[in-house]
């Protein structure tokens, strides 16, 4: 029988029954080791006892009134994220790009209030905020936004980590409200930003009265070793969104205000009916609770810093492999070519892996990943290059 989904995802040929940990099991009981976590999602790994409680319990009280009623959960949330953050002010959506959609109501509207007809958002190249049609319209890839034209104006452009490049933008756009940025670029190719580059962004927006926006979708939640990645440059955005590592598994987006960006939005300008339900903010409180009680955010930068340093000394110096660089659990490896083919081989293999950019190996594995858990992963993945870049182009 021909299946009834729509063919919009190329899906590898496998399908997983159950996991534990940093592994997944498929139908056959073979065994993989998780180096993606469904995309950076499972941060606590796979059936973690302290979220399966706290999903379970909440299921069995309450799974969704909607937010025409108060939902003591969500305000506790609200206060643990202004809390690692240093925002005053959340709210709550089901996914990255919603958050994202969130961030990009809340500069317009900003820039609306200052009397300007057509609020301008200065993105990034090879930035990935979304696929609904706004945040795509933010998005820095060509290939993504093919075919769904026209996009909604009000955004520009510009190379990533190019101070002069914001500054010559807004010099022919008068109505720039926004700098929205990825501190560390994820779908980008795991592209970190300098971080004296993200601290004079700060004071540019700070000098010229735009909002900096932080798309904390792929990066937070400890994946760098801190609760955020931009907090190694020691900043605060006016607008961060969060999702992903947020719910551990379960569907959740949020975003965090301040300053000039806080108390923008009034009852009727936005909203949301699944948004920081109870069922999902039980769930991020138990992961937030998780990362801090068992030191996670730690751990991950100190395994992450061992991964590196291996894949730098058994890869660094090899033709054909250009760059590796990433914070953390957090890992980018560029290829010289284009490298899709090592998904495949690496599942076949027994470990977890995607491609993104077409060259570059990316590694997100559970920030619970041990470091004989890592040995393992870099015991598959680094002979699986090694072999691959031997091979003529």
């Amino acid at each position: 029988m021909s299946s009834a989904l729509s063919p919009i995802y190329g899906r590898l040929p496998v399908a997983f029954t159950r996991g534990q940990g940093v592994w997944l099991w498929d139908e056959s009981n073979k065994r993989y080791l998780d180096g993606l976590s469904g995309i950076g999602v499972s941060c606590l790994g796979h059936a973690h006892p302290a979220l399966v409680k706290a999903i379970s319990e909440q299921a069995a009280r309450v799974i969704h009134t909607s937010n025409i009623y108060q939902v003591p959960l969500q305000e506790s949330l609200a206060q643990r994220i202004a809390a690692i953050s240093g925002l005053s002010e959340v709210f709550f959506a089901n996914s990255g790009a919603e958050a994202n959609e969130g961030a990009i109501k809340v500069a317009r509207l900003y820039g609306h209030l200052k009397g300007i007809k057509i609020p301008t958002i200065i993105t990034m190249d090879s930035s990935w905020h979304g696929r609904t049609i706004g945040t795509l319209a933010a998005t820095g890839s060509e290939k993504a936004k093919e075919g769904f034209g026209p996009l909604p104006a009000g955004f520009i452009q510009v190379t990533y980590n190019d101070l002069d490049a914001v500054k010559n933008a807004a010099k022919d756009c008068p109505d720039v409200v926004a700098v929205m940025i990825e501190v560390l670029q994820g779908e980008g190719g795991i592209r970190p930003s300098d971080i004296s580059y993200i601290q004079e962004l700060r004071k540019l927006c700070d000098e010229r009265q735009w909002l900096l926006i932080i798309d904390e979708v792929q990066s937070g939640i400890g994946r760098t070793g801190k609760w955020l990645a931009h907090q190694w440059a020691n900043v605060l955005p006016d607008v961060m969104t969060l999702a992903k590592g947020l719910g551990g598994g379960v569907p959740i987006g949020a975003v965090a205000l301040r300053g000039p960006a806080a108390g923008i939005l009034k009852p009727g300008h936005h909203g949301t009916t699944f948004g920081g339900g109870p069922l999902v903010c039980a769930a991020a409180l138990a992961v937030l609770d998780t990362l801090e009680s068992d030191g996670l955010l730690e751990h991950a930068h100190k395994v992450g810093q061992a991964m590196k340093a291996r894949l730098d000394s058994e890869l660094g110096s090899l033709a054909g492999v250009k760059e590796i660089r990433g914070q953390g659990l957090m890992i980018g490896i560029e290829l010289d070519r284009p490298c899709g083919e090592l998904v495949t081989k690496a599942m076949n293999n027994g470990l977890l892996i995607n491609v993104t950019r077409d060259k570059v190996v990316r590694l997100l594995p559970p920030l619970i990943l041990t470091s004989q858990e890592a040995d393992m992963l870099l015991d598959i993945l680094i002979p699986l290059i090694q072999s691959f870049v031997a091979q003529q182009p």
